[in-house]
């Protein structure tokens, strides 16, 4: 018998595997694990050159997988104008400052990463970026990438007037007299968008592999790509990653989600067809179909069974915008489903939920269960009739699990305004739990931390790493074995890794190495543990 290449001992070994949960060795011959037990028996499969890893006593899991990122995006944006990790404006007034001044040869000044809640409303001005750089267009997303903030030199350059209408899916703020304000809602964005320069392919390439060195830190070994098209003023990255696949430079394992165009109906199927087949190299797919159903509560935008409140607690005639048609949405769902296709929802409101759970039955009554693994990701307000559906639909419930405690957009600019009952509705993880629902986790990475296990702690606690606040909704929280379990096995069932998510023989070595035992650590304290290494196939990707 071939001796092991890479043997982990001495350590808390946390299979995420029902029928062995812990042992303490891991055994690896090639890309595959090829043994899990005690020290000793372990042990004996080394040979002379095999690589032995002393873990003495640090913790030994799956990789973990993100289920919604938007990695080639936050690779461009750690190199741009990066506003994130802070809510200062001060700070974003010297970010965008002295990123100007560093570079003077660029004709736009673009970035993101700002937080709603630093400005009154959630609504900067163009005003405040024109005293910053007023001699070039400057286009800025928020934190969410559902808006972005603009000067008057990039309004004037993409000519957006007080006579421009606001497009069918999103809204650009005016000052009284019409004239746009600087902040553009949802597909207003692509308006000024549209005019910026578009990174090139090899600006994609850098983006991601930037983005994966740092996913890779966190202990990331797959993700899903939640937008593989052209959307808001974002580039198709389809390119970047094929690219990268076969020039042998993507180590992690990627399945993209093809953008489904919501101003276009079932005519894009077979380009859809034809993508998913010209998408493939290595560790590289796009096997799903991403469909944005609906926007974010911040704005008014995710679709509602109850209306919006105004500043007074008054009802408003807005109850969010379906961005597909339902009935048209349930089609579409079905012939996605019938071609293979996983389908993959934005779907923030519970109105917007419930239509794309209508449009998973839809789909499993004329096709019968075809084992595509649909999820619906964000689910920041469920209606309780819906909670059970998930279940026997086969429905997985991705969850972004760090918009689930006490933070400033939550509790001003989302909360006072959701309408009758929908406050207590909000992240409802453990109730999706208790009635089966199949859990994945994401981090939809740039608008919030790609750390996974920043995302277990809040959702093990419903509060914030560092917080003071109280638990947000508590009766929602996720054991942390449950927890885990989103971000390993249930990310690897919905990225289609079913040789992955596990620590078992046989499947592929995509390991990490944490510091400490997650389930010896206070809870108060697991965004605190750190990744020390990862691997994937049994190659090392991050680590000393």
């Amino acid at each position: 018998m071939r001796p092991a290449d890479l043997v982990f001992v001495a350590g808390s070994v946390l299979t995420m595997d029902p029928e062995r949960p812990r042992a303490t060795a891991l055994a690896v011959t090639g890309e595959r694990i090829t043994a899990v037990g005690g020290d000793d028996e372990v042990r004996a499969l080394a040979g002379p050159d095999t690589a032995v890893v002393d873990l003495a006593g640090r913790a030994l899991l799956p990789g973990f997988q993100d289920a919604h990122v938007h990695a080639v995006f936050g690779g461009l944006e750690l190199g741009a104008c990066d506003l994130t990790e802070t809510t200062d404006l001060d700070e974003y007034r010297r970010r965008i400052t002295a990123y100007a001044a560093e570079h003077p040869e660029r004709p736009w000044i673009t970035g993101g990463g700002w937080s709603m809640e630093s400005f009154p409303g959630g609504l900067p001005t163009r005003q405040m970026l024109d005293e910053l750089v007023p001699d070039r267009p400057v286009l800025l997303v928020n934190r969410d990438h559902h808006g972005a903030w603009v000067n008057t030199r990039a309004l004037e350059l993409a000519g957006v007037t007080a006579a421009t209408p606001d497009p069918a899916d999103g809204r650009i703020e005016r000052e009284p007299d019409g004239t746009p304000s600087g902040m553009l809602q949802e597909g207003a964005v692509e308006l000024v968008g549209g005019a910026a320069p578009r990174p090139t392919e090899e600006d994609l390439v850098v983006g991601l592999l930037r983005a994966q060195a740092l996913l890779h830190s966190y202990g990331i070994t797959a993700w899903q790509d939640a937008l593989l098209g052209s959307y808001g003023g974002h580039p198709d990255v389809s390119a970047a990653y094929l690219a990268a696949a076969e020039r042998g430079l993507l180590t992690a394992r990627v399945n993209g989600s093809l953008w489904w165009d919501r101003d276009a109906g079932a005519e894009q199927i077979p380009w859809l067809v034809a993508r998913r087949e010209a998408l493939r190299h290595g560790r590289f797919r796009a096997d799903t179909v991403k469909i944005m159903q609906d926007g974010i509560a911040e704005n008014g935008t995710a679709a509602m069974t109850a209306p919006y409140k105004d500043a007074c607690g008054c009802a408003t005639a807005n109850a969010g915008l379906s961005f597909v048609d339902p009935a048209a949405l349930r089609g579409y769902v079905t012939a996605l489903d019938a071609l293979g296709f996983q389908v993959h929802f934005h779907a923030l409101g519970d109105r917007a939920v419930r239509e794309a759970l209508d449009a998973v039955e839809a789909a499993r009554d004329a096709n019968g269960p075809r084992g595509n693994r649909h999820h619906l990701a964000h689910l920041q307000v469920v209606h309780p009739a819906d909670v059970p559906r998930f279940a026997p639909l086969e429905a997985v419930a991705n969850l972004q699990p760090l918009w689930a405690a006490h933070e400033p957009q939550l509790d001003e600019l989302t909360t006072p305004f959701l309408g009758e009952g929908l406050a207590d509705r909000q992240y409802p993880f453990g109730d999706l739990h208790r009635a089966g629902a199949p859990l994945a986790a994401g981090s939809d990475w740039p608008v919030s931390s790609a750390n996974p296990l920043e995302g277990i702690h809040v959702a093990v606690n419903r509060i914030v790493p560092d917080g003071d606040l109280p638990a947000f909704l508590p009766e929602q929280r996720l054991a942390l074995d449950t927890a885990l379990a989103a971000y390993t096995s249930g990310s690897a069932y919905v990225n289609g890794l079913d040789d992955t998510g596990v620590l078992r023989p046989g499947l592929l070595a995509d390991v990490i190495v944490l510091d400490r035992d997650p389930a010896a650590v206070p809870s108060s304290d697991l965004a605190a543990l750190r990744v020390e290494a990862t691997y994937v196939g049994g190659e090392r990707v991050f680590g000393a």
